[in-house]
């Protein structure tokens, strides 16, 4: 067996032994490098709780690695627990954030935590929460910015996939409520990676062309991590900086992203946002009909008005004295009242050879800019209508 040979090293006295450190100084010195380091004033740590401790000044516990190579002390104090999104459980993998401390009087370190998360889900959530803050504080999400929805819309532009359910429920809703409608298909990828740049360009490429007076930016119902392309800062600035306005409709009830909280209306589904873009075609003919009954019935009753005050005109006429210049002042006046009751009278004017020209949701065309080749309009004559196609536009 071989002996291994003992080594000597020969220190020599010198002067340099006066700057010799005390504990204290050591443990000061050390201190100071650990608590003023930019890296170690607010660091995230993550790891396993190996042991856990609930003491009156607060909650002391371990955080290991997975290997078990490491670990170190933390401490949550009373005064910062019930700030924390999660408690720390044994057991459990958890995300901290905090500081590096070192106590003097035991020459150790520990982690002063100011806040935990679970991982994975706990950091995502962390993450959609500091961008919201932010934008927030931009002012992208205030009510003041909000634009009107245009009332009855000509042209719609869809920004969702081509093989997405929502492509196929938005079309059967916009044709069953306006068939006159037409829609802009804007496709782009709403799930994934490529998906935030891909909604990005769709929404460009709408406002670029110019026609749309409305966007529908849709995705049916999934899992959150799929719609975690919806609260990608791209897709939300995209959203806010439109000169069209946008109405979103992700997902369920239930969900919300931020391409919600920026767009001009927030429907549920995509169904929902489709009802909210146009209304309903027969509900606006039922309304218009309505509308045309109660002016008829306005109409019939400014009649019945004035003809009681002609009846009465006519009764205090029989009272008066009978003298010429009272009876041509009364004539006068009965003249008067009978032209204006013919001029109340809408039949009248259509008696006289005139016929009312309106468009096919019954507004009276009064110029020829309202005009364009191909419209439908029907007209009405004194007895019955008709219905009419402009073929050409002379002036």
């Amino acid at each position: 067996m071989v002996k291994t040979p003992f080594i000597y090293y020969d220190f020599e006295m010198n002067e340099n032994i006066d700057t010799a450190l005390s504990v204290a100084g050591l443990t000061e010195y050390i201190k100071l490098l650990l608590e003023e380091d930019p890296q170690l004033i607010q660091v995230w740590v993550t790891g396993e709780v190996s042991s856990l401790h609930v003491h009156r000044m607060g909650v002391f516990f371990t955080l290991s690695d997975n290997k078990g190579q490491a670990t170190i002390k933390c401490v949550v104090w009373n005064s910062q627990k019930d700030r924390l999104l999660e408690l720390p459980k044994l057991g459990v993998e958890i995300l901290v954030m905090g500081n590096v401390r070192l106590y003097a009087k035991k020459g150790e370190y520990q982690l002063t935590v100011f806040q935990v998360l679970a991982t994975g889900e706990g950091l995502q959530a962390l993450r959609y929460q500091q961008l919201k803050n932010r934008l927030a504080s931009e002012g992208l999400f205030d009510t003041s910015l909000k634009r009107s929805l245009p009332s009855f819309p000509q042209i719609i532009a869809v920004v969702t996939a081509a093989t997405a359910a929502a492509w196929g429920d938005i079309q059967k809703t916009l044709s069953q409520r306006n068939p006159g409608v037409k829609v802009l298909f804007s496709p782009a990828t709403v799930q994934g990676k490529e998906a935030p740049s891909s909604i990005v360009k769709a929404i460009e490429r709408v406002n670029h062309d110019g026609r749309a007076e409305l966007i529908i930016l849709a995705r049916g119902g999934g899992a959150v991590e799929d719609l975690f392309c919806f609260n990608d800062e791209r897709v939300v600035r995209a959203i806010s900086e439109s000169s069209i306005p946008v109405i979103t409709g992700i997902g369920h009830q239930r969900d919300e992203t931020l391409a919600d909280l920026v767009a001009d209306v927030n429907a549920h589904t995509p169904t929902a946002a489709a009802e909210m873009a146009v209304p309903s075609y027969e509900v606006l003919r039922i309304e218009h009909q309505q509308r045309s009954y109660r002016l008829l019935a306005s109409i019939k009753q400014r009649l019945r008005q004035e003809s009681e005050q002609l009846a009465s005109l006519k009764k205090r006429l029989k009272n008066l004295p009978v003298n010429a210049v009272s009876l041509r002042e009364a004539k006068m006046r009965t003249l008067m009242l009978k032209q204006k009751l013919e001029a109340l009278d809408p039949h009248a004017v259509l008696e006289r050879g005139f016929s009312v020209v309106r468009q096919i949701d019954g507004e009276i065309i009064r110029e020829s800019k309202q005009l364009r080749e191909g419209q439908e309009l029907t007209i009405q004559l004194p007895q019955g209508k008709i219905k009419v196609k402009v073929t050409e536009i002379l002036s």
